[in-house]
This record gives structure tokens, sequence and C-alpha cells, in this order.
């Protein structure tokens, strides 16, 4: 996939978008989807969750082509990231009250599981190409995008799929953490 990513961040660029100006229509369009969903119109939300999602793939591209990737630019992906999931899951959440718990559950896993990892990163030395260190685990970003999809639009397992989600994330924090002590001992 990643050439036809690269195609993609380069036609972007000369257009004379930005890696950041990418990252910010990332994040439009995620709430773009939440606000689709909670208005009750699933599919568009999923669609437009789809698109912001490949704004945010394409965004570490075009920095990553054009040489400027930067602690800024870290941060607003990482940022902006969990704030697309967490519009999208309060969508959710406002659609019906009934998912209240599910999806405390969910965000209180992607607290542990974002502290695990942003400690690690702090405090690991800096390794691969990303400008973070970066720990893969179970439940990563497209991951994450496939079950909120599933989430949004099939109803009747919601409940489930959420309660599926915070543990996948839960068991991601875990590999993470024991990742961590190995390389921090």
């Amino acid at each position: 996939m990643q050439p036809c990513l690269d195609l993609a961040a380069r036609l972007l660029l000369r257009s004379g978008l930005s890696p950041i100006g990418a990252t910010m229509i990332a994040m439009m369009l995620g709430g773009a989807a939440a606000l689709a969903v909670a208005l009750g119109h699933p599919w568009l939300g999923v669609g437009l969750l789809w698109v912001s999602g490949l704004f945010d793939v394409l965004d570490g591209s075009m920095a990553r082509l054009n040489g400027t990737s930067s602690a800024l630019g870290t941060l607003f992906d990482i940022v902006f990231d969990r704030l697309v999931e967490i519009m999208v899951l309060l969508a959710v959440m406002y659609r019906s009250s009934a998912y209240a718990v599910p999806v405390a559950l969910v965000f209180a896993s992607i607290i542990l599981s974002m502290t695990v990892f942003l400690t690690v990163g702090a405090l690991a030395e800096k390794m691969g190409n990303k400008s973070f260190y970066y720990q893969p685990g179970l439940m990563e970003r497209a991951d994450a995008f496939i079950v909120l999809s599933l989430i949004v639009l099939v109803t009747p397992w919601r409940v489930e799929l959420l309660l599926l989600m915070a543990g996948a994330i839960l068991f991601t924090a875990g590999q993470r953490f024991a990742e961590a002590v190995r390389l921090l001992r």
C-alpha cells in the first residue's frame, strides 16, 4: 500500500497542502463523521470517518517525503487521532445513553493504553522512521476504524462491539507495558 499512499501524498504536496494541513483536514472530517453519526446518518458518518483516516495516513507520508516530520506534527497527529475516536464514540452515546457504560470502558482503555504508549515513547530511545518510538500492538489505528465502523453500523451488536474494542485496547496496553518493562530494564 505504501507506494500508493506515497503517490497520493506527492499529489497533495504538489497541490500546496502541508502535512499539518492534512492532519487538520483529517480531524475536521472526523468531526463531520461524528456529527453525521449523532444526527442519525451512520453510513455517511462511516464514509467520512474513512476519508478522515486516509488523510491521517497521508499526513505522515507527506511529512516523510518532504523531510518535514516535526514534533508539532506528531503532537497534532496523536491528539487529533484520539479526538476523532472520542467524537465518534460520544456521537454513539448521544444517540442512546444506554451505551454510556460501554463507551466509558472504551474511554478508560484508551486512557490507559495512551498512558503506556506515550510514557514509553518519552522514555525509550527513538527508533524507526517516525518522530517517536512506536510500539505496535493488537489494536492499531486501522483496527480501531474497523471496529468503530461496526459499532456505528451494527446496532444490535453495539454493546458487544464496544466491549470487544475496550478489551482489545486493554490487551494492547498490556502488550505495550510488557514490552516497556523489557526495554527499560
